[in-house]
């Protein structure tokens, strides 16, 4: 697109912005320091680099087989830096423990150690990243429908060591890149059928956590991770919301909310103002749910747009944490990525460029009419024309020109493979 038209379109929305009281300058400002956590498992289908053969299950799959998927360490680092050729702003990358340089050695996952994600560290110091960590409790032999929950102590015991081991990665990590590296866990515990010990799996749980978090770190953050149900668990899962959010406020712990684990009529960004009254911060993991599957490419829908709009609204970006938890291998995973990158993106300025001063003078005021009026104006404002110039000021792809330098990049690189 020509860089005078969206130059021209841009002056003009700023003055039709500037009439409902916005500054679009101010918001473009937020819009560049707000990092997204990229999530690496795009780039190879969730598979990892461990010697050992990634059993899959565990309550997740990859759909699709979309050639020139990442088969090593290097194919997905190439993989992220073209993604990082088409996004504005600067961001974090966050791995799996299964992602580890391992180096063709078989390391199981109660021996991960710092050294296995040292590559990592400097490969993203290069590429001014900041890492983001989560422990791997799938597609692994002591898997199973229990892992940290699990009654057998031996099988217990594995899991809670390697979680232990990616809070000490994670604690590495953070005091590598001066900045602290947040550690998801989310665990897929259940049960397939009809359960009657639900409250023991539980105890057993907290029993774990408590083993997990016994040594405090300063250079890395916890988060805990619920979800509605896990593949083939469908009945019961043992870290619930309603668990998580209990134990994250009685001991003060980071909960993850992932738009896609919740039922699909719950509205999450309702539950944001909730979780930052009582939990020290929030990490958002975005997907988009479509029936019984969590993890599809996320677009600029009223889902995200509302749940953008809420955590530009709160004033606490400080505290909430935004990445992306989706991993389709349906299309070409470098243009999934860039598509879901790019709409949330969309969403926070569609946020930032908001007129929150006035909607909130009309609430307060009792003039309700004005504020859904003004609700509604704001959708057709121009937010594109300062989109288009977020990109040329980023020096990257603008509108839909990024579709050509994905279709090269699959010609030159991922059709080989």
């Amino acid at each position: 697109m020509k860089k005078d038209l969206v130059q021209k379109s841009y002056e003009i929305a700023k003055e039709r912005y500037a009439a409902v009281g916005v500054d679009v300058d101010e918001a473009l400002t937020e819009l560049q320091k707000i990092p997204i956590s990229i999530q690496c498992w795009q780039a190879d289908d969730v598979i990892g680099f461990e010697v050992s053969e990634n059993l899959g299950g565990g309550g997740i799959q990859a759909t699709g087989n979309y050639p020139g998927k990442a088969r090593n360490i290097d194919e997905l680092r190439a993989d992220i830096e073209k993604v990082l050729t088409l996004v504005g702003g600067k961001h974090r990358l966050n791995l799996h423990a299964i992602y580890g340089d391992f180096k063709g050695k078989a390391v199981d996952r109660d021996m991960i150690e710092p050294a296995h994600f040292a590559s990592w560290m400097q490969w993203a110091k290069e590429k001014d990243l900041k890492l983001d960590f989560n422990s791997t409790s799938f597609g692994h032999p002591k898997s199973g429908d229990l892992t940290l929950a699990n009654p057998d102590k031996p099988v217990r015991d594995f899991w809670i060591e390697h979680t232990k081991r990616c809070r000490t990665i994670a604690e590495e990590m953070g005091k590598f890149q001066n900045d602290p590296c947040i550690l998801n866990i989310w665990i897929h515990d259940g049960m397939k059928d009809l359960t009657v010990n639900r409250y023991k799996y539980r105890k057993i749980l907290e029993q774990s956590l408590d083993e997990i978090f016994a040594v405090d770190y300063r250079n890395m953050k916890d988060c805990i991770e619920a979800k509605l149900f896990g593949i083939a668990l469908e009945s019961y899962t043992v870290g619930s919301y309603d668990f998580y959010l209990g134990y994250g406020a009685k001991k003060q712990k980071i909960v993850t909310l992932d738009t896609g684990h919740f039922h699909i009529s719950e509205n999450i960004a309702d539950k944001i103002s909730a979780l930052l009254l009582f939990t020290p911060e929030i990490m958002l993991h975005v997907s988009r749910p479509i029936r019984w599957d969590s993890d599809h490419v996320v677009i600029l829908n009223e889902d995200i747009a509302e749940l953008a709009k809420e955590i530009v609204r709160t004033k606490e970006l400080g505290r909430i944490h935004i990445g992306l938890d989706f991993f389709d291998a349906s299309i070409n995973r470098i243009g999934a990525y860039v598509i879901g990158i790019r709409s949330t993106q969309k969403a926070l300025l569609q946020a930032l460029l908001e007129p929150a001063d006035r909607l909130r003078k009309y609430e307060e005021n009792g003039q309700y009419f004005e504020r859904l009026a003004l609700l509604e104006e704001a959708k057709v404002l121009p937010w594109n024309a300062v989109w288009d110039y977020f990109c040329l000021t980023n020096n990257v792809a603008v509108g839909e020109d990024y579709i050509s330098e994905i279709q090269q990049y699959e010609k030159d690189v991922t059709s080989k493979r």
